[in-house]
């Protein structure tokens, strides 16, 4: 009788011990169950908290909650496509909650706190700066050839509405990324080491030339910019901008007042860039 006592005893110790002091985190197809003593550090008998871990736990927490603000834009008509906010882990507040789990002797059950994530551009800024067109350039190419038209309509539409604020630098391989299959680029001819060639993305140097050639303004300046090792049809000579993902890169800055909007755009065997800022745009004097 005492025998089966002391188990019982021994069994409920062991089940409160387990049950006891867990923060129950819940969110929208996510249920997660975190024990106290998983984030103690050992050496000074519980009283602190581990932190290397807890950043780790907040990492992966915000890893999974996280959705990223959309920019407000114009589509090909002009009109407005209004921002939407995203979202994060409000870090602050979970760990004021947690803190106060981690010197308790209960157990708790928290929804994850979030907080809103603004876009860099919304509806305001860009009905400020779409009125005044400061720049354009367009260049040819012939859309029989199937393969590099397709490569420069997507470079064109990686490049359209992108503001750039001022102080800012403007990097094409940043901004259009790597051209792989998966983004749907395809092989076309491309100059390597002045002779004629075919890799993925070729074509996409029509782009950045037709760019460079939009952006050569006043408050404009060019932090990086190289030419193709021969001349190329669709600029004038030494008026073209070679890019490559492991190697040359455009990156110009704006020294404008205001921020400037890209609006580009491949069609009919054209590729067009057009520059718009502000009606008080001005440069820095």
């Amino acid at each position: 009788m005492k025998r089966t006592l002391l188990l019982i005893i021994l069994l409920l110790c062991f089940t409160n011990k387990v049950h006891a002091n867990e923060l129950i985190i819940t969110d929208k197809n996510m249920n997660e169950t975190i024990r106290r003593d998983d984030f103690s550090l050992s050496l000074f008998d519980d009283i602190f908290v581990d932190r290397e871990k807890l950043d780790v736990l907040l990492n992966r927490l915000e890893e999974q909650v996280y959705q990223p603000p959309t920019n407000a834009k114009f589509d090909d008509s002009w009109k407005l496509i209004p921002e939407k906010n995203g979202q994060t882990l409000d870090r602050i507040n979970f760990k004021k909650f947690f803190y106060e789990f981690f010197y308790s002797d209960v157990s708790f059950e928290m929804k994850i706190p979030k907080k809103n994530v603004y876009p860099k551009v919304d509806s305001e800024l860009l009905s400020d700066i779409r009125s005044n067109e400061i720049g354009s350039y367009v260049t040819y190419y012939r859309p029989s050839n199937k393969e590099r038209s397709h490569n420069i309509k997507l470079a064109a539409e990686a490049i359209n509405n992108v503001v750039v604020f001022p102080g800012e630098n403007f990097s094409f391989n940043k901004v259009v990324g790597k051209r792989t299959k998966e983004k749907g680029y395809l092989r076309a001819p491309v100059i390597v080491r002045g002779e004629l060639s075919e890799d993925i993305g070729g074509g996409i140097c029509q782009v950045s030339s037709t760019l460079f050639n939009a952006v050569s303004l006043k408050g404009i300046e060019i932090v990086e910019r190289y030419s193709h090792s021969r001349n190329v049809p669709y600029v004038p000579p030494g008026k073209d901008a070679t890019v490559s993902w492991w190697g040359p890169d455009f990156i110009f800055r704006n020294e404008y007042s205001h921020p400037i909007l890209i609006r580009a755009k491949a069609i009919d065997g054209k590729m067009i860039v057009r520059i718009f800022s502000s009606e008080h745009i001005r440069t820095h004097e």
